[in-house]
C-alpha cells in the first residue's frame, strides 16, 4: 500500500514533470515557469531524501544531480546532500537497537555530488563527513570531492584527510586499505597543485609512512613520487624536512 509521503512525493513529481514538459518544445521558460520548476524540484528532493527507503533517496539524488547540472547551488540542495551523506552516521535511526537508515551507496553518491556542487559550504560538509563515517568507499569518495573543490585554507582540508589516513595507516599491518590510501595520495596531489604545494608536517609524515608501509608497490611508489615532488616544488617543506 502506498503511504501518504510516497503519494505526496509522486504528486509533486507529476507537477515537476509537467513544468519540464512546458519547455519540451524548446521555447524559453518564463520566470514564473522556471520558479515553479525549481520549487517543485526542491520539494521532491526534500521529501524523497527524507523517505524511508533507499529507492526514495536515490531518486532524490537523481533530482539533485539534474539541479547541480543546471547550476542550482541553493542551500536546500546542499542541505539535502549533507543529510543524505550523513544519514546512518550522524543522523541515526534505530529499530530494536539496530540502525535502519545505513545506506552506504546513498552516502557515497551524495558525497560525490557535494564535490560537483563545489562550494565552500560543500567543502565544510565533506570535512564533517570525514570525521563521522567509517566506510572506506565513502571516505575515498570524500577525498575525491575535496580534491575537486580544491580549497585548503590553513591546511584544513589536508589535515582532515590526513587524520583519516593516519588512522588507516595504524591498521595497515593487519588490513591495508590500498584503495583508500591511493585516493588520499591522489587528493593530496590535486590539492597541492591548486594551493601551491603542501608543507604541513602532519601530512608529509603520513605520506612518508605510506611510502614505507605494508602497501603494494604501486601505492608505495605513488607516495614516494608525491613526496619527492612536494619537497622539490615547495621550499618551505624542504626547509622543515631538514
Amino acid at each position: 500500500m502506498v503511504n501518504v509521503r510516497t503519494f505526496m512525493a509522486l504528486g509533486m513529481l507529476v507537477l515537476a514533470l509537467a513544468a519540464w514538459g512546458q519547455n519540451s518544445s524548446g521555447r524559453e521558460m518564463s520566470v514564473e515557469e522556471s520558479y515553479l520548476q525549481e520549487s517543485n524540484e526542491i520539494k521532491i528532493i526534500r521529501e524523497q531524501s527524507r523517505g524511508e527507503t533507499e529507492e526514495q533517496k536515490l531518486l532524490a539524488l537523481e533530482f539533485i544531480r539534474d539541479a547541480i547540472e543546471r547550476g542550482n547551488d541553493r542551500r536546500e540542495v546542499r542541505d539535502a546532500l549533507e543529510y543524505l551523506a550523513t544519514e546512518g552516521t550522524v543522523a541515526v535511526t534505530r529499530e530494536n537497537g539496530r540502525i535502519v537508515n545505513n545506506h552506504t551507496l546513498v552516502r557515497r553518491q551524495a558525497v560525490a555530488y557535494l564535490g560537483e556542487l563545489g562550494t565552500p559550504e560543500a567543502k565544510d560538509s565533506l570535512i564533517k563527513i570525514l570525521r563521522a563515517d567509517n566506510e572506506s568507499m565513502v571516505l575515498a569518495e570524500a577525498f575525491k570531492s575535496l580534491a575537486k573543490i580544491g580549497i585548503n585554507e590553513r591546511d584544513e582540508t589536508v589535515n582532515a584527510i590526513t587524520t583519516v589516513v593516519r588512522h588507516y595507516n595504524a591498521l595497515a599491518a593487519n588490513k591495508p586499505d590500498e584503495y583508500l590510501i591511493y585516493n588520499a595520495l591522489e587528493a593530496y596531489e590535486q590539492l597541492a597543485q591548486a594551493n601551491g604545494g603542501i608543507s604541513d608536517q602532519y601530512t608529509l609524515g603520513a605520506i612518508s609512512d605510506i611510502m614505507i608501509g605494508p602497501y603494494q608497490k604501486k601505492v608505495r611508489d605513488r607516495a614516494r613520487d608525491l613526496l619527492t615532488r612536494l619537497f622539490n616544488n615547495n621550499p618551505r617543506a624542504n626547509d622543515r624536512g631538514q
